[in-house]
């Protein structure tokens, strides 16, 4: 029997949560092989749960001191279940809301167990508004666009517990655990799955908290991000010099020059190219900033965030 704990990220939605539990439940009668564990963090809510079935032995709540978000609160969930649970076999990632179907957790799991990588549940299907897919599309093409790579997942996945080391190393997780696995390079494959509605009241996401989460994961490519810009403003230097060389070529070789144009649009591209010098230099100085950071992986840092 292979020992699953399911970490979900929790805000003040309890109702939803106490559905997702019943049916994890349900779910583990349908599944003699998979005995399921449900970690929720309680990502500083304000409620508290009323439901009996969060008094579950099955059923773990760690409570945080404030409020860091579902991504902060999933790495804690993550480096909690590797460092406080030693008969772990598989490992869970999904939001408590409804969302991320309960149904499709054994083809997750299946996939993962047998294939030894991390498996994220790529959408295929989505409930949500229009304007939120037009968000999302310009999400994906911003994605692309910065890092060259293409993003179609959230965090719902499965893992088994020796990639989970090396996932919990990641300092990214604390900014985007889907992002950070994806720039890590650790093996990961995809499963295409429609995404549920929710079981009860509205997401806490608004659009703040979404361009937020967008950026989040876009931050995670900072030095592919930095070489693109780099190439980007090279580029823009070749061609506003080259606007210089034709407006010079302009202006002595032929007679088509207009008094005064001439060096008043020098002066704009000179000005332009003064810019695109300033964000290179800029950019460089950043990636090399960021390259002195040479901590080792801090797989306990968990610990700052759990009330006493």
């Amino acid at each position: 029997m292979q020992k699953v704990y399911c970490v979900t990220p929790l805000y003040n939605d309890w109702t939803s949560c106490a559905v997702l539990a019943d049916k994890i439940r349900q779910l583990e009668k349908e599944h003699s092989e998979f005995m399921f564990n449900l970690v929720i963090v309680n990502d500083g809510s304000v409620t508290l749960p009323e439901q009996e079935i969060f008094q579950s032995e099955n059923i773990k709540i760690l409570n945080l001191k404030v409020n860091v978000g579902h991504q902060r609160a999933i790495a804690v969930g993550l480096q909690y279940v590797y460092n406080e649970i030693t008969d772990c076999d598989a490992l869970l990632v999904l939001d408590s809301d409804g969302e991320d179907k309960p149904e499709d957790i054994p083809l997750l799991l299946e996939k993962s167990i047998k294939t030894q990588t991390i498996v994220f549940a790529e959408r295929n299907k989505r409930e949500e508004s229009l304007m939120f897919k037009t968000g999302y599309w310009f999400y994906k093409v911003l994605f692309n666009t910065l890092t060259g790579k293409k993003i179609s997942f959230g965090n719902f996945s499965a893992m088994p517990v020796n990639q989970l080391k090396k996932v919990v190393a990641l300092s990214n997780i604390w900014n985007h655990y889907s992002g950070a696995v994806m720039h890590s390079r650790l093996p990961y494959s995809k499963v295409l799955l429609d995404r549920g509605k929710r079981y009860s009241g509205q997401s806490k996401m608004n659009f703040t908290s979404l361009v937020l989460h967008g950026l989040s994961s876009i931050s995670v490519y900072f030095d592919s991000i930095s070489v693109r810009i780099l190439k980007f403003c090279f580029y823009g230097i070749a061609l506003c010099f080259t606007g210089v060389f034709y407006i010079l070529f302009q202006k002595f070789f032929t007679e088509k020059a207009i008094p005064g144009w001439a060096s008043s649009l020098i002066m704009i591209i000179m000005g332009i190219i003064l810019q695109l010098f300033s964000v290179t230099l800029i950019v460089l100085l950043l990636q090399l900033s960021s390259r002195k950071n040479t901590d080792a992986p801090n797989t306990k840092k968990y610990l700052d965030f759990l009330e006493d």
